[in-house]
């Protein structure tokens, strides 16, 4: 696997580390269970970084040297991608890999590049696509304006593209990319971890208070703002604002607009929290809310119906295969039509609790990691099986 800027060692809840390094983590740890051999190549961000780094059994992490030793925002990576492809080329010469997964484009540009003499099918994972955030962003979208451009060339170079829900197929099809090329598998989420039954995490207004969760990456494209202007409008509600830290631009910007709209003392912001505490932070939510512009897949609404607890999400990308029909689907940016669904649902318990149900037992029959993994590696096997069958043949 090739996962250029998102390292899964990582903690959760950065500007650049989200729902796509614990994506890696998880389909690596599981495609291990499942007995395969994995390698994920990450960029080397500290100069301290180990040149190998196990991860789970039959999981190793490998820091590439390309580019400083020390975080780059991902939208300024793209100059060092020829490094990385060296590198890769290099390395694989020597081990050549059955099939490379990159993940996200500029990994899908070096892993082609570095895969394309020795013969490695590639499979690409694009976790969010250049024309759809230029079409939510504008001219606020950090992206090199090369990025559609080379996208394009990544979908028709590729030998398999998997779409993380029924939305992306449709945005890479009408991108050009070839439909018989793209399966469309989801994310995953870690059913051992997250889970209704567990410890509920305890905060220090415990007086009753309807809470209302918010938690993911602090970036203005999450849609948080949404969520605040929405408040107002909800009486008798708090909302806890998880991820990034305190001082963050995006942070001090949200509790501006929270300070603006009066609600001191019904919105905290609590910065980055564990991933390990996420689930018992969910458990001790009414309601968990994720209101993005632009969603590839949304892992917090699957880990917060994992849990148990009723769901709000913005009606965008993979929110619409996950959370339609058991939980609230809202359009992205309209405040006000939030608050009316908070509201409604906040006063009739019975109703969270029918969605909860029915989010919790969709979690746990469609997105488990092993039957991700499973998916995932119906999608390899049909690019190299044939080899594979050969080989078992010639060692037995």
């Amino acid at each position: 696997m090739v996962s250029e800027h998102a390292n899964p060692l990582a903690a959760a809840g950065g500007v650049d580390s989200g729902g796509q390094h614990v994506h890696v983590a998880g389909l690596a740890a599981a495609l291990a269970t499942l007995g395969h051999e994995v390698t994920v190549y990450t960029r080397r961000t500290d100069k301290d970084d180990p040149g190998t780094a196990p991860m789970a059994p039959g999981v190793t992490v490998e820091h590439v040297p390309a580019g400083p030793p020390e975080p780059v925002p991902k939208d300024e990576l793209l100059p060092y991608m020829p490094a990385f492809a060296a590198y890769l080329a290099r390395r694989w010469q020597t081990e050549r890999p059955d099939v490379a997964h990159a993940h996200y484009w500029m990994s899908g540009m070096a892993t082609l590049t570095a895969a394309g003499e020795l013969g490695v099918p590639v499979v690409q994972t694009f976790h969010a696509l250049g024309a759809v955030e230029r079409r939510w962003q504008g001219t606020a979208d950090p992206s090199p304006p090369s990025r559609v451009a080379i996208e394009y060339d990544i979908g028709q170079r590729a030998s398999a593209v998997i779409a993380t829900c029924t939305d992306e197929f449709k945005e890479l099809t009408a991108l050009g990319v070839p439909v018989d090329r793209v399966t469309v598998v989801p994310c995953g989420v870690d059913l051992g971890l997250f889970r209704p039954d567990g410890p509920i995490m305890r905060h220090a207004d415990q007086n009753g208070y309807i809470r209302i969760l918010s938690i993911g990456r602090l970036v203005p494209s999450e849609g948080v703002d949404t969520i605040i202007e929405a408040m107002p409008h909800v009486p008798g509600a708090h909302l806890i604002i998880a991820g990034g830290e305190p001082g963050d631009d995006e942070a001090l910007r949200l509790g501006r607009l929270a300070t603006a709209s009066g609600l001191d003392g019904r919105v905290r912001l609590i910065g980055g929290v564990d991933r390990a505490d996420v689930p018992a932070l969910m458990r001790s939510a009414q309601v968990v809310v994720a209101t993005p512009w632009y969603e590839p897949f949304g892992m917090v609404p699957l880990e917060a119906m994992a849990c148990g607890v009723s769901v709000v999400a913005s009606a965008v990308g993979g929110h619409l295969d996950t959370v339609a029909g058991c939980g609230v689907l809202v359009p992205p940016r309209r405040p006000r039509v939030l608050a009316e669904v908070l509201r409604d649902l906040l006063a009739r318990p019975d109703t969270r609790t029918s969605l909860a149900t029915a989010g919790m037992r969709r979690a746990r029959s469609r997105y488990g990691w092993p039957l991700v993994a499973a998916q995932t590696e119906s999608v390899y096997r049909g690019l190299v099986g044939d080899r594979l069958d050969r080989l078992a043949t010639a060692e037995g």
